[in-house]
């Protein structure tokens, strides 16, 4: 078992690059950070960009892998998003994991602020279907050429290409069954949030019944679940997991259960959303980190 941290980018890189540091100093396998131009109540208050904050980070770490969680076809097109990958993958000298997702519904600020067309949902994702069908072959081919209803390149160049072969690592997240196969498709791992739930009991039924589909869409794509990462997000439960150590040590132990092989907790902060204190995130550090079950 994995764990990984996710840091918002909302503090100035004086107070954030401690952060990135302890994160792998902590011995955390990977980090993350959100990628959108804003995000639900944090809103109003201050926002930093995804990838200049991952590539600060690579600069600063040399261990721990990074990743977006998730980048999307809201605000991203692929042919210069395929770039900007190439440049971090290069810069982190082949840790970086692109988390990648069908983005959020409308009505949220990522769509609103740029004046997006409401879209269904099979529409969201039709559109993420070719953002990670162009996403795939502009970072393994060079003058690469797409022709979709949302997406085009043509002649795309992506020399030297990642660091990472053939291309670096995609996890897609995914709780449907067209993402999920989209997942199954390109994904080096799975990442969901479950189902919901007004309960924890309910969401890790939700997290369980999810298992059960993505192991289905797995064998109808002739994957090898073993080669599969599969990673959950412990804080969309109703109970933040570094509420406690008691928290964090049973979300592992069921998540382990379920077969996951990684999961994701926030870094505290000091008001919702994932309101916590770091003295717990540290006796998580030094308590049940060197105790995680191997996959």
């Amino acid at each position: 078992m994995r764990a990984g941290i996710v840091i918002l980018p909302e503090d100035r890189w004086w107070a954030a690059e401690p952060k990135w540091r302890a994160a792998e100093e902590y011995g955390f396998d990977h980090a993350w950070t959100y990628d959108h131009l804003g995000w639900r109540s944090l809103v109003d208050g201050p926002w930093f960009s995804a990838v200049p904050t991952l590539t600060a980070a690579a600069m600063v770490t040399s261990r721990i892998r990074l990743g977006t969680f998730v980048a999307s076809p809201v605000a991203r097109h692929p042919v210069p998003f395929a770039r900007e990958l190439i440049t971090l993958d290069d810069v982190s000298d082949g840790r970086f994991v692109l988390g990648v997702g069908a983005g959020v519904e409308h009505g949220e600020y990522d769509v609103q602020v740029l004046g997006g067309p409401r879209l269904t949902n099979r529409q969201r994702v039709d559109r993420f279907t070719e953002f990670a069908e162009a996403l795939d072959g502009l970072l393994m081919t060079d003058r690469f050429d797409y022709s979709g209803e949302y997406f085009t390149a043509v002649g795309a160049r992506n020399l030297p290409g990642t660091v990472q072969r053939p291309r670096l690592p995609f996890v897609v997240a995914a709780n449907g069954p067209r993402t999920m196969t989209l997942a199954a498709r390109f994904g080096a791992g799975w990442v969901t949030t479950g189902r919901g739930g007004s309960t924890p009991d309910e969401w890790w039924q939700g997290v369980a019944d999810l298992v059960k589909v993505f192991d289905q869409r797995l064998e109808d794509a002739g994957r090898d679940g073993s080669t599969m990462q599969r990673y959950l997000s412990l804080d969309a439960s109703p109970t933040y997991s570094l509420s406690s150590v008691a928290a964090f040590r049973e979300g592992v132990e069921r998540a382990n259960a379920l077969g996951f092989t990684d999961v994701i907790s926030h870094w505290p902060r000091s008001s919702g959303p994932y309101e916590g204190h770091e003295s717990v995130l540290e006796q998580v550090v030094d308590s049940v980190l060197p105790e995680l079950p191997e996959k």
